[in-house]
């Protein structure tokens, strides 16, 4: 993401992970990708963030169905992505074209 980018939007990863489990993975996702991960990764054990969001998977022992969202700085989800299947992702590019919009 550019630094024009940067300014007009911020990224956060939830995950019912602890934090120190959240560190180590992305510590080795860094070590093993071209990618980095430079964002805030925060602990929601409780599911408070996941169940305002809906996204519980009811079959999934607890774990939340994957979701990127798009919140405007009012709070407004202006744009979800979420999937049954945990392996599809939006794009790079598909999330940047969604923050464009709101930028």
């Amino acid at each position: 993401m550019s630094e024009k980018e940067k300014a007009n939007g911020r990224i956060l990863a939830v995950s019912i992970d602890s934090h120190e489990d959240s560190k180590q993975f992305s510590q080795k996702l860094n070590e093993r990708s071209a990618g980095r991960i430079d964002f805030p990764m925060l602990e929601d054990k409780s599911h408070k963030v996941i169940d305002r969001y809906g996204i519980l998977n009811p079959d999934g022992k607890g774990w939340p169905h994957p979701a990127t969202y798009v919140i405007d700085k009012q709070g407004v989800v202006r744009w979800l992505f979420v999937d049954v299947d945990y392996t599809k992702r939006p794009t790079n590019e598909q999330i940047l074209r969604e923050l464009r919009k709101i930028s």
